[in-house]
């Protein structure tokens, strides 16, 4: 076996502010990692699928994995990544075999990349090779190539000469050089690409290439130039975008629903029977844990009790959705201890509730959810949340708020209660 992939999924996803790793998030339903390793196992080559994984979830990535793979699982490993990008990419590329002679290095947040795209670069770089552009063997074997070259023991040379290849699409908006909030100039985008994922070269050179580097570098066509290799680029796709942000999450659900089917941005269909759904949460005060309410974090305030981040109004959210797709509860469908979703914002439990839904052909049409507490006080921040939770569910979402006159649990100050109703249809 010649080729390999190494995929990285051990990024935490801070910017995503799910609250849990960015590879175990869901995209409509399916988690991120699956859907950027399906690919992989279509291509017409048998190829070596190395993963990335964070630390505390080897485990959960090889069940991922497996379940993906299918009879290919024998071509997988599952590694623990580094401190850093740098570090993970070196930790994948240090456990490929030396019948490996061209690698691609991709991220798992570009979940959507079709196969198409790995194949285009790996015939780039095997062009290459054929070429005479550099035979993969023709690296001085003492400088490091081979199994575990990534610790860098003893490299002195650099990779001049060799070619590695990146995907990229032309850059369609207008580009400004900036100095602060003043504008400089206008840079001329016919010199300028965009570039994504899978980057591709032949092993023993990016493996000197990472030894090298005196510094991270925020793709691998970056460590490999400083290395004193050179990069040309293949098309790219539209839909190798990388998800980021939470709006990069809903673009790709809804590129997800458009593909399966479910219409144009899952549109629900006006003459079709709406269904309703209930759904209730309750968690306690826990002034150890930060406190998030639906999907905005409240600084200074106690937190929620809960395996998750004790989101009550993102939780009834999703048993709403839920119950009126006939799809049990929150509970049932994500668990209650699952490790998986550990500390999870309640984001991840209303979009995987929203992809559930698209599987079964329904789409979210509105939902309403009060709030019923002394605190946090969300008045000020009503239409914030509602703007957050719509983007989760992909529908218009309503919150009011609403305290018990200081009776009962929450009247005491003891905890926090969400009632959510949802209006759900055919797609």
């Amino acid at each position: 076996m010649d080729r390999a992939v190494v995929v990285v999924a051990a990024g935490s996803g801070t910017r995503l502010g799910i609250g849990t790793a960015k590879a175990f998030v869901p995209v409509a339903g399916q988690l991120m990692l699956a859907r950027a390793l399906a690919p992989l196992f279509t291509l017409a080559s048998p190829t070596l699928v190395v993963v990335v994984a964070p630390s505390a979830l080897l485990e959960d990535c090889r069940q991922v994995v497996a379940s993906v793979a299918g009879a290919a699982v024998a071509y997988t490993a599952v590694v623990p990544g580094g401190t850093d990008r740098h570090g993970s990419v070196q930790a994948g590329l240090a456990v490929l075999p030396d019948s490996v002679t061209s690698v691609l290095v991709h991220d798992a947040a570009r979940c959507l990349t079709p196969a198409a795209q790995f194949a285009r670069v790996f015939d780039a770089v095997a062009g290459a090779l054929d070429a005479g552009a550099l035979d993969a063997g023709s690296l001085d074997a003492g400088a490091g190539a081979g199994a575990g070259a990534g610790a860098g023991a003893g490299v002195d040379v650099d990779v001049g000469g060799v070619v590695g290849f990146v995907p990229a699409l032309p850059v369609t908006d207008t580009i400004k050089r900036v100095s602060g909030d003043v504008v400089v100039e206008t840079v001329d985008r016919a010199a300028l690409v965009g570039v994504q994922t899978p980057q591709g070269f032949p092993l023993d050179a990016l493996r000197r290439a990472y030894a090298l580097s005196a510094q991270s570098e925020t793709d691998d066509a970056g460590v490999f130039q400083a290395a004193g290799g050179t990069v040309r680029f293949v098309p790219g796709d539209a839909d190798a975008f990388k998800i980021t942000t939470p709006w990069d999450l809903g673009r790709a659900e809804s590129i997800v629903r458009s593909r399966s089917g479910s219409g144009a941005g899952g549109a629900a269909d006006p003459a079709a029977p709406v269904r309703f759904g209930l759904g209730v949460d309750v968690h306690a005060f826990d002034a150890e844990s930060p406190c998030r309410v639906g999907l905005l974090d409240f600084p200074g305030e106690p937190g929620l009790s809960g395996h998750s981040d004790g989101d009550a109004v993102a939780h009834a959210v999703c048993d709403a959705l839920l119950s009126a797709g006939g799809l049990g509860d929150i509970g049932g469908t994500f668990g209650t201890s699952d490790p998986a979703y550990a500390g999870a914002a309640g984001d991840v439990f209303v979009r995987g509730a929203v992809g559930l839904l698209a599987d079964a052909g329904l789409v979210p049409v509105s939902v309403t959810v009060q709030v019923i507490g002394n605190r946090p006080r969300i008045g000020a921040r009503r239409a914030e949340m509602q703007d957050a939770l719509s983007a989760a569910v992909g529908a218009p979402v309503a919150v009011s708020g609403t305290t018990t006159d200081g009776l009962g649990f929450t009247g005491r100050g003891e905890g926090l209660a969400a009632i959510a109703t949802a209006v759900i249809r055919p797609v």
